[in-house]
Protein backbone atom coordinates (compact mmCIF):
# COMPACT_ATOMS: atom_id res chain seq x y z
CA UNK A 1 0.00 0.00 0.00
CA UNK A 2 1.13 3.46 -1.06
CA UNK A 3 -0.10 6.39 1.24
CA UNK A 4 -0.13 9.72 -1.23
CA UNK A 5 -0.83 13.45 -0.06
CA UNK A 6 -1.90 16.52 -2.34
CA UNK A 7 -1.98 19.79 -0.49
CA UNK A 8 -0.37 22.03 -3.09
CA UNK A 9 -3.55 23.58 -4.24
CA UNK A 10 -5.79 23.26 -1.45
CA UNK A 11 -4.28 21.86 1.14
CA UNK A 12 -6.40 18.77 1.48
CA UNK A 13 -4.96 15.38 1.71
CA UNK A 14 -5.91 12.53 -0.66
CA UNK A 15 -5.09 8.80 0.11
CA UNK A 16 -4.00 6.67 -2.91
CA UNK A 17 -4.58 2.37 -2.66
CA UNK A 18 -2.54 -0.31 -4.79
CA UNK A 19 -6.05 -1.77 -5.14
CA UNK A 20 -9.48 -1.61 -4.33
CA UNK A 21 -9.60 -4.35 -2.05
CA UNK A 22 -7.22 -2.66 0.26
CA UNK A 23 -9.08 0.56 -0.06
CA UNK A 24 -12.39 -1.48 1.43
CA UNK A 25 -10.42 -3.20 4.01
CA UNK A 26 -11.80 -2.51 7.41
CA UNK A 27 -8.33 -3.38 8.81
CA UNK A 28 -6.77 -0.78 6.31
CA UNK A 29 -9.72 1.70 7.12
CA UNK A 30 -8.74 1.41 11.24
CA UNK A 31 -4.89 1.90 10.75
CA UNK A 32 -5.18 4.79 8.36
CA UNK A 33 -7.57 6.36 10.23
CA UNK A 34 -4.66 8.10 12.93
CA UNK A 35 -2.98 8.83 10.02
CA UNK A 36 -5.51 11.20 8.47
CA UNK A 37 -6.30 12.54 11.40
CA UNK A 38 -2.62 13.35 12.20
CA UNK A 39 -2.43 14.49 8.33
CA UNK A 40 -5.78 17.10 9.00
CA UNK A 41 -4.40 18.13 11.93
CA UNK A 42 -0.69 19.68 10.10
CA UNK A 43 -3.20 21.10 7.39
CA UNK A 44 -3.41 24.23 6.63
CA UNK A 45 -7.88 24.29 7.52
CA UNK A 46 -6.93 23.03 10.96
CA UNK A 47 -4.31 25.44 11.17
CA UNK A 48 -6.03 28.36 10.28
CA UNK A 49 -9.08 26.81 12.45
CA UNK A 50 -7.05 27.40 15.77
CA UNK A 51 -5.59 30.45 14.51
CA UNK A 52 -8.72 31.90 13.88
CA UNK A 53 -10.14 30.64 17.81
CA UNK A 54 -7.49 32.37 19.68
CA UNK A 55 -7.60 35.49 17.44
CA UNK A 56 -11.72 35.78 18.26
CA UNK A 57 -11.61 34.75 21.96
CA UNK A 58 -8.85 37.42 22.63
CA UNK A 59 -10.60 39.97 20.04
CA UNK A 60 -13.91 39.59 22.18
CA UNK A 61 -12.51 39.53 25.95
CA UNK A 62 -11.12 42.74 25.04
CA UNK A 63 -13.87 44.10 22.74
CA UNK A 64 -15.79 43.31 26.37
CA UNK A 65 -13.05 44.24 29.06
CA UNK A 66 -12.73 47.57 27.11
CA UNK A 67 -15.53 48.69 27.91
CA UNK A 68 -16.08 47.74 31.46
CA UNK A 69 -12.80 49.49 31.97
CA UNK A 70 -13.49 52.42 30.53
CA UNK A 71 -16.76 52.49 32.58
CA UNK A 72 -14.84 52.00 35.92
CA UNK A 73 -12.27 54.31 35.28
CA UNK A 74 -14.73 57.12 34.33
CA UNK A 75 -16.96 56.87 37.74
CA UNK A 76 -19.56 54.24 36.30
CA UNK A 77 -20.15 57.04 33.70
CA UNK A 78 -20.52 56.05 29.62
CA UNK A 79 -18.72 59.65 28.06
CA UNK A 80 -14.95 57.09 27.64
CA UNK A 81 -17.46 54.31 26.45
CA UNK A 82 -19.14 56.36 23.77
CA UNK A 83 -15.88 58.55 22.73
CA UNK A 84 -14.44 55.03 22.43
CA UNK A 85 -17.01 53.81 20.45
CA UNK A 86 -17.16 56.72 18.35
CA UNK A 87 -13.17 57.00 17.26
CA UNK A 88 -13.50 53.33 16.50
CA UNK A 89 -16.16 53.79 13.90
CA UNK A 90 -14.76 56.94 12.40
CA UNK A 91 -11.01 55.46 12.22
CA UNK A 92 -12.56 52.51 10.75
CA UNK A 93 -14.91 54.61 8.66
CA UNK A 94 -12.10 56.67 7.71
CA UNK A 95 -9.23 54.34 6.92
CA UNK A 96 -10.66 51.18 5.38
CA UNK A 97 -9.65 51.76 2.23
CA UNK A 98 -5.98 52.53 2.80
CA UNK A 99 -6.32 49.20 5.12
CA UNK A 100 -7.16 46.95 1.97
CA UNK A 101 -4.88 49.02 -0.24
CA UNK A 102 -1.89 48.28 2.38
CA UNK A 103 -2.76 44.61 2.66
CA UNK A 104 -3.20 44.31 -1.85
CA UNK A 105 0.38 46.16 -1.88
CA UNK A 106 2.06 43.28 0.59
CA UNK A 107 3.16 39.92 0.57
CA UNK A 108 0.52 37.87 2.17
CA UNK A 109 2.42 37.05 5.29
CA UNK A 110 4.17 40.18 6.15
CA UNK A 111 0.31 41.49 6.33
CA UNK A 112 -0.79 38.90 8.66
CA UNK A 113 2.90 38.86 10.52
CA UNK A 114 2.14 42.86 10.95
CA UNK A 115 -0.96 43.09 11.36
CA UNK A 116 -0.17 40.60 14.17
CA UNK A 117 1.71 42.05 16.19
CA UNK A 118 0.53 45.12 15.69
CA UNK A 119 -2.36 44.21 17.51
CA UNK A 120 -1.29 42.03 20.19
CA UNK A 121 1.25 44.33 21.22
CA UNK A 122 -1.01 47.19 21.15
CA UNK A 123 -3.36 45.49 23.42
CA UNK A 124 -0.66 44.27 25.53
CA UNK A 125 0.91 48.01 26.26
CA UNK A 126 -2.98 49.01 26.73
CA UNK A 127 -3.54 46.60 29.59
CA UNK A 128 -0.17 47.75 31.31
CA UNK A 129 -1.26 51.03 31.30
CA UNK A 130 -4.90 50.26 32.77
CA UNK A 131 -3.31 47.92 35.57
CA UNK A 132 -1.21 51.39 36.24
CA UNK A 133 -4.35 53.49 36.13
CA UNK A 134 -6.23 50.86 38.46
CA UNK A 135 -3.71 50.25 40.65
CA UNK A 136 -2.44 54.27 41.27
CA UNK A 137 -5.38 56.07 40.02
CA UNK A 138 -6.03 58.75 43.59
CA UNK A 139 -2.07 59.38 43.08
CA UNK A 140 -2.31 59.60 39.45
CA UNK A 141 -5.42 62.17 39.55
CA UNK A 142 -3.21 64.59 41.89
CA UNK A 143 -0.71 65.11 39.13
CA UNK A 144 -0.18 68.17 36.74
CA UNK A 145 -3.24 69.08 38.08
CA UNK A 146 -5.37 65.75 37.00
CA UNK A 147 -4.47 65.93 32.90
CA UNK A 148 -2.06 62.98 33.42
CA UNK A 149 -5.77 60.80 34.09
CA UNK A 150 -6.74 62.42 30.43
CA UNK A 151 -3.61 61.48 29.43
CA UNK A 152 -3.95 57.80 30.31
CA UNK A 153 -7.31 57.95 29.34
CA UNK A 154 -6.08 59.37 26.00
CA UNK A 155 -3.53 56.84 25.89
CA UNK A 156 -6.14 53.82 26.05
CA UNK A 157 -8.88 54.62 23.79
CA UNK A 158 -5.53 55.50 20.69
CA UNK A 159 -3.73 52.62 21.95
CA UNK A 160 -7.56 50.25 21.84
CA UNK A 161 -8.34 51.76 18.13
CA UNK A 162 -5.23 50.75 16.62
CA UNK A 163 -5.47 47.29 17.89
CA UNK A 164 -8.95 47.23 16.26
CA UNK A 165 -7.19 48.84 13.11
CA UNK A 166 -5.07 45.84 12.93
CA UNK A 167 -7.60 43.55 13.40
CA UNK A 168 -9.56 44.73 10.73
CA UNK A 169 -6.64 44.37 8.28
CA UNK A 170 -5.32 40.85 10.11
CA UNK A 171 -9.49 39.99 9.72
CA UNK A 172 -9.57 40.51 5.30
CA UNK A 173 -6.24 39.08 4.85
CA UNK A 174 -7.16 35.90 6.83
CA UNK A 175 -11.03 35.63 6.13
CA UNK A 176 -11.12 37.08 3.08
CA UNK A 177 -7.95 35.98 1.03
CA UNK A 178 -5.86 33.46 2.41
CA UNK A 179 -9.01 31.22 2.86
CA UNK A 180 -9.80 31.92 -0.85
CA UNK A 181 -5.79 30.71 -1.93
CA UNK A 182 -6.31 27.50 0.76
CA UNK A 183 -9.65 25.85 -0.52
CA UNK A 184 -8.10 26.17 -3.89
CA UNK A 185 -10.87 28.45 -5.16
CA UNK A 186 -13.40 25.47 -4.74
CA UNK A 187 -16.56 27.23 -3.76
CA UNK A 188 -17.80 23.87 -2.05
CA UNK A 189 -14.45 24.25 0.27
CA UNK A 190 -15.34 27.83 0.51
CA UNK A 191 -18.06 27.66 1.93
CA UNK A 192 -17.17 25.19 4.35
CA UNK A 193 -14.42 27.05 6.12
CA UNK A 194 -16.65 30.18 5.72
CA UNK A 195 -19.26 28.58 7.78
CA UNK A 196 -16.82 26.70 10.04
CA UNK A 197 -14.62 30.30 10.75
CA UNK A 198 -18.42 31.62 11.83
CA UNK A 199 -19.48 29.00 13.89
CA UNK A 200 -15.75 29.62 15.61
CA UNK A 201 -16.65 33.29 16.23
CA UNK A 202 -20.35 32.47 17.59
CA UNK A 203 -18.83 30.50 20.03
CA UNK A 204 -16.43 32.76 21.27
CA UNK A 205 -18.96 35.95 21.13
CA UNK A 206 -20.83 33.45 24.31
CA UNK A 207 -17.72 32.11 25.99
CA UNK A 208 -15.15 34.32 26.25
CA UNK A 209 -16.74 37.42 27.65
CA UNK A 210 -18.25 35.19 30.24
CA UNK A 211 -14.65 34.00 30.79
CA UNK A 212 -12.64 36.81 31.78
CA UNK A 213 -16.11 38.70 33.22
CA UNK A 214 -15.59 35.89 35.85
CA UNK A 215 -11.90 36.49 36.46
CA UNK A 216 -12.99 40.11 36.69
CA UNK A 217 -15.94 39.46 39.11
CA UNK A 218 -13.93 36.89 41.39
CA UNK A 219 -10.93 38.92 41.01
CA UNK A 220 -10.33 42.33 40.27
CA UNK A 221 -9.63 44.28 37.20
CA UNK A 222 -6.68 44.61 37.84
CA UNK A 223 -6.17 40.89 37.17
CA UNK A 224 -8.27 41.07 34.62
CA UNK A 225 -5.74 43.61 32.73
CA UNK A 226 -3.25 41.02 33.50
CA UNK A 227 -5.20 37.76 32.64
CA UNK A 228 -5.62 39.83 28.71
CA UNK A 229 -2.37 40.31 28.71
CA UNK A 230 -1.42 37.10 29.04
CA UNK A 231 -3.61 35.69 26.97
CA UNK A 232 -2.11 38.37 24.03
CA UNK A 233 1.60 37.39 24.60
CA UNK A 234 0.86 33.66 24.34
CA UNK A 235 -1.46 34.20 21.38
CA UNK A 236 0.92 36.03 19.56
CA UNK A 237 3.54 33.61 19.73
CA UNK A 238 1.41 30.56 18.99
CA UNK A 239 -0.98 32.67 15.93
CA UNK A 240 2.57 33.76 14.47
CA UNK A 241 4.01 30.22 14.27
CA UNK A 242 0.66 28.55 12.99
CA UNK A 243 0.28 31.40 10.13
CA UNK A 244 3.59 31.22 9.54
CA UNK A 245 3.56 27.29 9.09
CA UNK A 246 -0.14 27.50 6.39
CA UNK A 247 2.28 30.10 4.58
CA UNK A 248 5.17 27.23 3.98
CA UNK A 249 2.91 24.44 3.22
CA UNK A 250 0.04 26.20 1.04
CA UNK A 251 3.04 27.76 -1.91
CA UNK A 252 -0.45 29.66 -3.46
CA UNK A 253 -0.37 31.99 -0.87
CA UNK A 254 3.73 33.33 -1.34
CA UNK A 255 1.97 33.68 -5.57
CA UNK A 256 0.44 37.05 -6.34
CA UNK A 257 -0.70 38.10 -9.83
CA UNK A 258 1.95 39.20 -11.98
CA UNK A 259 0.75 42.85 -11.76
CA UNK A 260 0.25 43.01 -8.49
CA UNK A 261 3.25 41.59 -7.43
CA UNK A 262 4.76 45.08 -6.59
CA UNK A 263 2.28 47.05 -6.41
CA UNK A 264 -1.24 47.64 -5.79
CA UNK A 265 -4.18 47.85 -8.26
CA UNK A 266 -4.35 51.90 -7.43
CA UNK A 267 -1.09 52.58 -7.38
CA UNK A 268 -1.28 51.07 -10.87
CA UNK A 269 -4.10 53.67 -11.63
CA UNK A 270 -2.55 56.15 -10.65
CA UNK A 271 0.70 55.43 -12.52
CA UNK A 272 -1.01 54.94 -15.48
CA UNK A 273 -2.80 58.17 -15.72
CA UNK A 274 0.55 60.15 -14.64
CA UNK A 275 1.81 58.37 -17.93
CA UNK A 276 -1.12 59.26 -20.34
CA UNK A 277 -0.05 62.71 -19.09
CA UNK A 278 3.42 62.43 -19.84
CA UNK A 279 2.14 60.98 -23.36
CA UNK A 280 -0.17 63.69 -24.33
CA UNK A 281 2.64 66.12 -23.55
CA UNK A 282 5.60 64.97 -25.23
CA UNK A 283 3.59 65.64 -28.60
CA UNK A 284 3.12 69.09 -27.36
CA UNK A 285 6.86 69.99 -28.16
CA UNK A 286 9.67 70.04 -26.88
CA UNK A 287 9.28 73.79 -25.40
CA UNK A 288 5.91 72.49 -23.94
CA UNK A 289 7.28 69.72 -22.59
CA UNK A 290 10.17 71.61 -20.85
CA UNK A 291 7.80 74.34 -19.35
CA UNK A 292 5.43 71.78 -18.13
CA UNK A 293 8.11 69.69 -16.06
CA UNK A 294 9.55 72.74 -14.87
CA UNK A 295 5.64 73.96 -13.47
CA UNK A 296 5.31 70.46 -12.01
CA UNK A 297 8.96 70.66 -10.11
CA UNK A 298 7.84 74.01 -8.95
CA UNK A 299 4.71 72.58 -7.62
CA UNK A 300 6.72 69.78 -5.98
CA UNK A 301 8.48 72.31 -4.18
CA UNK A 302 5.62 74.40 -3.01
CA UNK A 303 3.51 71.71 -1.61
CA UNK A 304 4.83 70.61 1.63
CA UNK A 305 5.94 66.86 1.40
CA UNK A 306 3.11 66.19 4.40
CA UNK A 307 0.49 67.69 1.98
CA UNK A 308 1.48 65.48 -1.04
CA UNK A 309 1.61 62.56 0.84
CA UNK A 310 -2.20 63.57 2.67
CA UNK A 311 -3.27 64.34 -1.17
CA UNK A 312 -1.88 60.65 -1.81
CA UNK A 313 -3.82 59.10 0.82
CA UNK A 314 -6.71 60.94 -0.13
CA UNK A 315 -6.59 59.89 -3.60
CA UNK A 316 -5.85 56.15 -2.45
CA UNK A 317 -9.05 56.43 -0.63
CA UNK A 318 -11.88 57.69 -2.99
CA UNK A 319 -10.65 55.28 -5.82
CA UNK A 320 -10.62 52.77 -3.10
CA UNK A 321 -14.82 53.73 -2.64
CA UNK A 322 -14.63 53.79 -6.49
CA UNK A 323 -12.94 50.19 -6.90
CA UNK A 324 -15.85 49.14 -4.22
CA UNK A 325 -18.55 50.86 -6.81
CA UNK A 326 -17.48 49.16 -9.51
CA UNK A 327 -18.18 45.95 -8.47
CA UNK A 328 -20.39 43.16 -10.22
CA UNK A 329 -21.45 42.62 -6.45
CA UNK A 330 -21.64 46.14 -5.02
CA UNK A 331 -25.48 45.41 -4.99
CA UNK A 332 -24.81 42.83 -2.06
CA UNK A 333 -22.33 44.35 -0.05
CA UNK A 334 -24.19 47.56 0.18
CA UNK A 335 -27.24 45.32 0.99
CA UNK A 336 -25.41 43.61 3.34
CA UNK A 337 -24.37 47.23 5.19
CA UNK A 338 -27.81 48.34 5.22
CA UNK A 339 -28.56 45.25 7.59
CA UNK A 340 -26.59 47.38 10.34
CA UNK A 341 -28.64 50.04 10.90
CA UNK A 342 -31.06 47.95 13.12
CA UNK A 343 -31.83 47.66 17.05
CA UNK A 344 -33.25 44.09 16.22
CA UNK A 345 -29.74 42.19 17.67
CA UNK A 346 -28.26 41.33 21.13
CA UNK A 347 -26.77 44.37 22.04
CA UNK A 348 -26.87 47.31 25.25
CA UNK A 349 -29.87 48.45 22.89
CA UNK A 350 -32.49 46.09 23.34
CA UNK A 351 -31.45 44.09 26.29
CA UNK A 352 -31.80 47.65 28.12
CA UNK A 353 -35.27 48.23 26.59
CA UNK A 354 -36.72 44.63 27.55
CA UNK A 355 -34.96 45.44 31.20
CA UNK A 356 -37.35 48.24 31.05
CA UNK A 357 -40.33 46.16 30.34
CA UNK A 358 -39.64 43.38 32.91
CA UNK A 359 -37.31 41.07 31.56
CA UNK A 360 -35.06 39.76 33.81
CA UNK A 361 -30.98 39.59 33.25
CA UNK A 362 -30.85 35.62 33.75
CA UNK A 363 -33.91 35.41 31.34
CA UNK A 364 -32.00 37.65 29.17
CA UNK A 365 -28.05 35.45 29.33
CA UNK A 366 -30.36 32.72 28.47
CA UNK A 367 -32.12 34.36 25.27
CA UNK A 368 -28.22 35.32 24.49
CA UNK A 369 -27.69 31.59 24.23
CA UNK A 370 -30.57 30.93 22.24
CA UNK A 371 -29.97 32.95 19.74
CA UNK A 372 -26.16 31.88 19.53
CA UNK A 373 -27.59 28.40 18.88
CA UNK A 374 -29.98 30.00 15.93
CA UNK A 375 -26.85 31.90 14.40
CA UNK A 376 -25.27 28.34 14.39
CA UNK A 377 -28.24 26.90 12.92
CA UNK A 378 -27.87 29.43 9.97
CA UNK A 379 -24.43 28.12 9.02
CA UNK A 380 -25.54 24.74 8.54
CA UNK A 381 -28.86 26.15 6.36
CA UNK A 382 -26.10 28.02 4.45
CA UNK A 383 -24.60 24.91 3.38
CA UNK A 384 -27.05 22.68 2.74
CA UNK A 385 -28.93 25.55 0.96
CA UNK A 386 -25.81 26.40 -1.10
CA UNK A 387 -25.53 22.68 -2.26
CA UNK A 388 -28.77 22.64 -3.17
CA UNK A 389 -29.52 25.66 -5.14
CA UNK A 390 -26.75 27.75 -5.65
CA UNK A 391 -25.02 30.75 -3.60
CA UNK A 392 -27.27 33.69 -5.36
CA UNK A 393 -30.35 31.44 -4.58
CA UNK A 394 -29.34 30.55 -1.18
CA UNK A 395 -29.19 34.77 -0.64
CA UNK A 396 -32.48 35.12 -2.32
CA UNK A 397 -34.13 32.35 0.40
CA UNK A 398 -32.14 33.80 3.13
CA UNK A 399 -33.13 37.35 2.63
CA UNK A 400 -36.91 36.44 2.56
CA UNK A 401 -36.78 34.11 6.02
CA UNK A 402 -34.80 36.52 7.70
CA UNK A 403 -37.98 39.00 6.54
CA UNK A 404 -40.62 36.68 7.34
CA UNK A 405 -39.43 36.60 11.00
CA UNK A 406 -38.43 40.03 11.70
CA UNK A 407 -42.57 40.70 11.15
CA UNK A 408 -43.03 39.09 14.28
CA UNK A 409 -41.03 42.53 15.30
CA UNK A 410 -43.31 44.06 13.54
CA UNK A 411 -45.98 42.61 14.94
CA UNK A 412 -44.30 43.20 18.96
CA UNK A 413 -45.16 47.15 18.13
CA UNK A 414 -48.65 46.34 18.10
CA UNK A 415 -49.14 43.84 20.69
CA UNK A 416 -50.40 43.82 23.98
CA UNK A 417 -48.00 45.00 26.69
CA UNK A 418 -46.33 47.37 24.25
CA UNK A 419 -45.02 51.29 25.42
CA UNK A 420 -45.45 52.03 22.31
CA UNK A 421 -47.42 55.61 21.98
CA UNK A 422 -47.67 57.37 18.58
CA UNK A 423 -49.29 60.27 19.94
CA UNK A 424 -45.33 61.08 21.03
CA UNK A 425 -45.09 61.92 17.29
CA UNK A 426 -47.28 64.74 17.32
CA UNK A 427 -46.43 68.55 17.31
CA UNK A 428 -47.97 69.16 20.37
CA UNK A 429 -46.14 66.51 22.58
CA UNK A 430 -42.57 67.67 20.91
CA UNK A 431 -41.24 69.21 24.72
CA UNK A 432 -42.48 65.95 26.35
CA UNK A 433 -39.69 63.41 23.97
CA UNK A 434 -36.88 62.56 25.46
CA UNK A 435 -38.78 63.03 29.07
CA UNK A 436 -41.90 61.68 28.74
CA UNK A 437 -44.84 62.92 30.92
CA UNK A 438 -46.65 59.99 32.21
CA UNK A 439 -50.13 60.81 30.48
CA UNK A 440 -48.93 59.51 26.92
CA UNK A 441 -47.73 55.91 28.21
CA UNK A 442 -50.01 53.42 26.91
CA UNK A 443 -49.44 49.27 28.15
CA UNK A 444 -46.73 51.63 31.06
CA UNK A 445 -44.31 49.80 32.68
CA UNK A 446 -43.82 51.02 35.69
CA UNK A 447 -39.75 52.09 35.78
CA UNK A 448 -37.89 52.66 38.48
CA UNK A 449 -37.40 56.86 38.97
CA UNK A 450 -40.90 57.34 36.67
CA UNK A 451 -41.37 57.25 33.18
CA UNK A 452 -38.49 59.25 32.00
CA UNK A 453 -36.24 56.01 32.28
CA UNK A 454 -34.12 55.56 29.02
CA UNK A 455 -33.26 52.95 26.97
CA UNK A 456 -29.66 51.92 28.96
CA UNK A 457 -30.97 52.39 32.76
CA UNK A 458 -28.55 53.52 35.73
CA UNK A 459 -24.80 52.10 35.69
CA UNK A 460 -25.15 50.95 39.44
CA UNK A 461 -27.49 48.12 38.34
CA UNK A 462 -26.31 46.61 35.53
CA UNK A 463 -23.50 44.37 34.27
CA UNK A 464 -22.02 44.53 30.72
CA UNK A 465 -21.10 41.48 28.41
CA UNK A 466 -19.85 41.64 25.31
CA UNK A 467 -22.94 43.68 23.44
CA UNK A 468 -25.06 42.85 26.02
CA UNK A 469 -26.12 43.94 29.77
CA UNK A 470 -27.28 42.09 32.71
CA UNK A 471 -29.18 42.83 34.78
CA UNK A 472 -28.48 42.17 38.60
CA UNK A 473 -32.10 42.06 39.57
CA UNK A 474 -35.70 42.99 37.26
CA UNK A 475 -36.85 46.31 38.20
CA UNK A 476 -38.85 46.57 41.45
CA UNK A 477 -42.96 47.64 40.77
CA UNK A 478 -45.86 46.42 39.54
CA UNK A 479 -45.98 43.82 36.16
CA UNK A 480 -46.48 44.90 32.84
CA UNK A 481 -50.55 44.55 31.27
CA UNK A 482 -48.97 41.74 28.81
CA UNK A 483 -45.85 39.93 28.08
CA UNK A 484 -47.11 39.12 24.64
CA UNK A 485 -45.10 42.31 22.90
CA UNK A 486 -41.38 41.56 24.31
CA UNK A 487 -41.85 37.27 23.88
CA UNK A 488 -42.91 38.69 19.96
CA UNK A 489 -39.79 40.76 19.97
CA UNK A 490 -37.64 37.84 20.75
CA UNK A 491 -39.03 35.56 19.07
CA UNK A 492 -38.70 37.67 16.25
CA UNK A 493 -34.76 38.48 16.69
CA UNK A 494 -34.15 34.67 17.56
CA UNK A 495 -35.48 33.21 14.87
CA UNK A 496 -34.08 35.71 12.23
CA UNK A 497 -30.71 35.36 13.50
CA UNK A 498 -31.02 32.04 11.58
CA UNK A 499 -31.60 33.84 8.12
CA UNK A 500 -29.56 36.39 8.82
CA UNK A 501 -26.09 34.59 9.63
CA UNK A 502 -27.08 32.67 6.27
CA UNK A 503 -26.99 35.67 4.39
CA UNK A 504 -24.29 36.82 5.99
CA UNK A 505 -22.38 34.00 4.79
CA UNK A 506 -23.98 33.90 1.49
CA UNK A 507 -22.78 37.78 0.46
CA UNK A 508 -19.45 36.99 2.16
CA UNK A 509 -18.44 34.57 -0.24
CA UNK A 510 -19.86 36.18 -3.12
CA UNK A 511 -17.21 38.89 -2.45
CA UNK A 512 -14.90 36.14 -2.05
CA UNK A 513 -15.82 34.99 -5.27
CA UNK A 514 -16.35 38.05 -7.52
CA UNK A 515 -13.60 40.16 -6.69
CA UNK A 516 -10.32 40.09 -8.52
CA UNK A 517 -7.70 39.35 -6.46
CA UNK A 518 -5.54 42.33 -7.29
CA UNK A 519 -8.44 44.21 -5.66
CA UNK A 520 -9.75 41.87 -2.79
CA UNK A 521 -7.94 43.83 -0.07
CA UNK A 522 -8.94 47.14 -0.85
CA UNK A 523 -12.57 46.26 -1.50
CA UNK A 524 -13.31 44.75 1.54
CA UNK A 525 -11.92 47.28 3.52
CA UNK A 526 -14.52 49.75 1.97
CA UNK A 527 -16.98 47.29 2.85
CA UNK A 528 -15.63 47.18 6.72
CA UNK A 529 -16.20 51.07 5.73
CA UNK A 530 -19.46 50.43 4.94
CA UNK A 531 -20.56 48.33 7.91
CA UNK A 532 -19.29 50.77 10.55
CA UNK A 533 -21.14 53.82 8.58
CA UNK A 534 -24.58 51.93 8.75
CA UNK A 535 -23.95 50.75 11.96
CA UNK A 536 -23.48 54.54 13.49
CA UNK A 537 -26.65 55.11 11.89
CA UNK A 538 -28.23 53.05 14.45
CA UNK A 539 -27.07 54.13 17.63
CA UNK A 540 -27.74 58.01 16.44
CA UNK A 541 -31.10 56.69 15.88
CA UNK A 542 -31.24 55.91 19.57
CA UNK A 543 -30.00 59.19 20.49
CA UNK A 544 -32.88 60.56 18.74
CA UNK A 545 -35.51 58.66 20.13
CA UNK A 546 -33.93 57.09 23.36
CA UNK A 547 -37.24 56.55 25.28
CA UNK A 548 -38.71 53.02 25.74
CA UNK A 549 -42.12 54.57 24.29
CA UNK A 550 -39.78 55.20 21.32
CA UNK A 551 -38.62 51.90 21.07
CA UNK A 552 -41.28 50.77 18.19
CA UNK A 553 -40.57 53.48 16.15
CA UNK A 554 -36.85 52.40 16.08
CA UNK A 555 -37.99 48.73 15.50
CA UNK A 556 -40.39 49.95 12.27
CA UNK A 557 -37.39 51.95 11.26
CA UNK A 558 -34.78 48.97 11.40
CA UNK A 559 -36.92 46.50 9.43
CA UNK A 560 -37.47 49.18 6.67
CA UNK A 561 -33.53 49.89 6.54
CA UNK A 562 -33.38 45.74 6.52
CA UNK A 563 -36.07 45.44 4.26
CA UNK A 564 -34.11 47.91 1.60
CA UNK A 565 -30.93 46.11 2.27
CA UNK A 566 -32.62 42.89 0.84
CA UNK A 567 -34.16 44.50 -1.80
CA UNK A 568 -30.70 45.63 -3.23
CA UNK A 569 -29.70 41.94 -3.05
CA UNK A 570 -32.83 40.96 -4.83
CA UNK A 571 -31.77 43.49 -7.25
CA UNK A 572 -28.47 42.06 -7.61
CA UNK A 573 -29.85 38.56 -7.76
CA UNK A 574 -32.00 39.14 -10.65
CA UNK A 575 -28.66 40.71 -12.41
CA UNK A 576 -26.45 37.90 -11.58
CA UNK A 577 -29.03 35.18 -12.96
CA UNK A 578 -29.39 37.25 -16.72
CA UNK A 579 -25.40 35.94 -17.44
CA UNK A 580 -24.56 32.50 -17.63
CA UNK A 581 -22.91 31.51 -14.12
CA UNK A 582 -22.31 27.81 -13.33
CA UNK A 583 -22.97 27.08 -9.41
CA UNK A 584 -20.80 24.26 -7.91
Amino acid sequence: MSLRTEGAQSGGFAVEFDNDNDRDSPVIKATNIPRLALIYLKGPKFLIYVSGALSMWGDRMWHFAISVFLIELYGRNLLLTGIFGLVVAGSVLLLGALIGDWVDRNPRNKVAHASLFIQNISVTICSIVLMLVFSYKKRIEEIWDGWLTVVCYTVVIVLADVANLASTALTIAIQRDWIVVITGYNRGHLAGMNATMRRIDQVTNILAPLAVGQVMTLASNVVGCGFILGWNLVSLIVEFFFLSRVYRIVPALSIKPPAMEHQSYLEKKRERKSSEGRTSACTTGAISEESTSNLHLQELTRIPLCLHRLRGLLSTCREGWRAYYRQPVFLAGLGLAFLYTTVLGFDCITTGYAYTQGVSGSLLSILMGVSAVAGLLGTVLFTKLRKAYGLVNTGVISSGLHLVCLLLCVCSVFAPGSPMDFSILNMGNASDVGGMTGGHQRHGYPLRGGNNQPLLPDRSSIHWTNNTVLFENAPAGSEPESYISIILLFLGVITARVGLWSFDLTVTQLLQETICESERGVVNGVQSSMNYLMDLLHFLMVISAPQPQHFGLLVIISVLFIFTGHTMYFLYARKAKRKPRTNT
